[in-house]
């Protein structure tokens, strides 16, 4: 595939998905026919409210749920027929993710925390060191990569966070509202470390978030109503 055949595909592409839970004798639509496209290198705002499905869309997205019906392309290829290893090695190597709390491993330091997904990847450990070192000193946190998460500040946590998720270089970054638990100044700082990454790697995102003034500086703002994905703007 060219450069020019990546950038006209989507990177994700979500069609025709329904995703139904029962609830004792009621059955709870979540997702009835929803479809979403995410480009190379695109922002894209998930608003809406809480209840309406956001982390379901966010995590069949992911590859980390399975919809009823409906098919997830990445990269063009559909993985309803993939085996669960199959799943899991497009989630290690094309895709990242960052919740709202930072779930970094508390005895390692932020550097070993971003070394862990390459390492699982089964990179060589100097690979994974000079890469760690690379995308911590993008994020500015040069001065910080032997520090532990306990001694790091919840804005620096967060870009430690950042760090790991796009550590494998992944086509796709999924963030379920990565500023929620940060003050508004530390909540803009991570968000401009997110757009960077963006805009310098092209690699899509979709956030699922509340802060509709960060959403206002996205590409794109979509919402769900009804279990479908519509357009916003």
């Amino acid at each position: 595939m060219t450069q020019e055949d990546a950038d006209n595909t989507p990177v994700v592409y979500l069609h025709d998905i329904r995703r139904q839970y029962r609830q004792g004798e009621a059955v709870l639509t979540i997702l009835d026919g929803a479809n979403l496209a995410l480009w190379p290198g695109q922002s894209v705002a998930l608003v809406a409210p809480s209840g309406s499905g956001k982390s379901t869309l966010l995590h069949i997205a992911g590859l980390l749920e399975t919809p009823d019906e409906g098919e997830v392309y990445v990269g063009g290829t559909p993985t309803s027929g993939l085996s669960d290893a199959q799943r899991t090695q497009i989630r290690r190597t094309d895709i990242g993710f960052v919740y709202q709390s930072h779930r970094l491993l508390p005895e390692f330091t932020a550097l070993e925390n971003v070394m862990m997904p390459q390492m699982i990847r089964g990179l060589k450990r100097s690979e994974t060191v000079q890469r760690a070192k690379e995308i911590l000193s993008y994020l500015g946190l040069g001065e910080r990569i032997t520090h532990r998460p306990a001694e790091l500040s919840g804005g620096e946590q967060q870009r430690v966070a950042i760090a790991r998720a796009v550590a494998n270089a992944p086509r796709v970054l999924f963030a379920d509202e990565p500023t929620g638990n940060l003050d508004p100044h530390t909540a803009d700082h991570v968000f401009q470390a997110l757009m960077q990454l963006v805009r310098a790697t092209r690699v899509a995102m979709l956030i699922a978030t509340h802060n509709m003034e960060l959403a206002a500086r996205m590409d794109r703002r979509v919402s769900l109503e009804d279990g479908h994905v519509v357009e916003l703007d």
